[in-house]
This record gives structure tokens, C-alpha cells and sequence, in this order.
């Protein structure tokens, strides 16, 4: 292995479109709403959470991933718990 891929090892970029499992368990944002349904994002990914209370928006949740499109990068999540409010 050389100088420079010891140095690089470990290192990744970050995608502005992130990619999930099914049951995998994110933290994430909610930022707005699809008709009733309260939307979370990460980068482009959307991802709409099922069973969140009415007061959700602009709250950092924690959440599971029921169903994910690879290729639109759209999917279901379950709301799990509320961890922390926003910023602003």
C-alpha cells in the first residue's frame, strides 16, 4: 500500500442523495408535509414517516425505514421518537 492510499484510507464523499435499508434506524429532520403525510429529508432523499404526531415539523426524529426506491430515492420510514428540536 502506498504513502498516499495509507493517508486516503478510510476516507469517502458524502452523497447529497444517501441511500437506505429496510430497517435500518436514521435520525433525520422533518421538513414539510406530502398532503398529510410529514416529510423527512436527507440531501435529496425523501422520506415519508408514517405514525408521526401533529407537532413534528421542524423536529429532529428518529425513525425506521420500512421501504426504500434505490433509483428515485423516495421511501416509507416509521416514526420512532421525537430527539431534538430545530435550530431555527
Amino acid at each position: 500500500m502506498s504513502l498516499r492510499e495509507k493517508y486516503l484510507a478510510g476516507w469517502w464523499f458524502r452523497t447529497n442523495k444517501p441511500s437506505f435499508e429496510p430497517g435500518e434506524e436514521i435520525s433525520a429532520f422533518v421538513t414539510g408535509y406530502n398532503g398529510a403525510t410529514p416529510v423527512a429529508r436527507v440531501g435529496d432523499t425523501i422520506l415519508r414517516v408514517e405514525d408521526a404526531p401533529e407537532d413534528v415539523l421542524d423536529t429532529r426524529v428518529r425513525l425506521r425505514v420500512e421501504e426504500f426506491d434505490d433509483n428515485d430515492h423516495h421511501g416509507t420510514a416509521t416514526y420512532l421518537e421525537t430527539v431534538g428540536q430545530s435550530s431555527f
